[in-house]
């Protein structure tokens, strides 16, 4: 059955001498892979350029219910995009983003509306001028409302630790090591106050983002134990370090 969707591309890679096999999470079909020719002339149904990371295309995707791989039949950029693709910062950012929701909703079913707040995501990314450092944090604190585990900031009082098995804050340390001392889950709560408009008020030291990231990362961990080592990580590390 042909189903027309809006696409993001997590991933790409060929396949043989001339297919690519590119992973996507669809807003009507949760995730799905499909199998396309390479182009291999400038008339070719597809164009390569569409099927970079994070990249917002229009698609027809015949779904076969046993089916491994979909066919993709037709594609088409949905957003253009104006910055991510030649700021090296954007384009670090949205490197970072599509390997970890390619690891992060690898067991997502359909859900329109996280595949809302991730497309308005990056259209927010794309549209912005300046202030955009702490973006990666605060999507991806925000995205773990969608997932089941976003912290639980009810009765929070200075002073509390952040239990992070449990998402939430408590008055007495909890008899495990996954735990937030009073200084980090404070900064925690910072966190949950942050939002795209207003993250560049937040300054941070690259020793507190690092820091922050390490430990969003930690949480996410936790409730998916499978999260493996994120390979981009690194490089957005580096190019964050003023």
């Amino acid at each position: 059955m042909i189903t027309k969707t809006r696409a993001l591309v997590l991933h790409s890679f060929k396949y043989g001498e001339q297919q690519m096999i590119v992973d996507f999470l669809t807003e009507t079909c949760g995730r799905t892979s499909c199998i396309i020719k390479i182009p291999t002339s400038a008339r070719g149904k597809f164009k390569k350029q569409y099927f970079q990371p994070l990249f917002i295309l229009d698609t027809d995707i015949d779904i076969r219910q046993n089916a491994r791989l979909q066919r993709l039949k037709d594609a088409r950029i949905a957003v253009p995009f104006t910055s991510i693709p030649f700021n090296p910062y954007k384009t670090a950012i949205s490197l970072f983003m599509a390997e970890f929701l390619r690891c992060t909703t690898r067991r997502e079913q359909t859900d329109p509306t996280t595949f809302s707040y991730i497309e308005n995501s990056i259209r927010w990314l794309d549209g912005c001028g300046e202030g955009f450092a702490n973006f990666h944090i605060v999507f991806m604190m925000r995205l773990s409302r969608f997932l089941g585990f976003y912290p639980n900031t009810d009765n929070y009082e200075p002073g509390d630790w952040f239990d992070m098995r449990s998402s939430c804050f408590c008055r007495q340390r909890p008899m495990h090591a996954d735990v937030l001392s009073p200084d980090d889950a404070r900064k925690i709560g910072l966190l949950l106050r942050m939002n795209y408009a207003t993250m560049h008020l937040y300054r941070m030291s690259h020793f507190d983002r690092n820091r922050m990231v390490d430990t969003i990362i930690s949480y996410y961990r936790i409730h998916m134990p499978e999260l493996p080592e994120l390979k981009s990580l690194q490089v957005l590390k580096e190019l964050f370090a003023d």
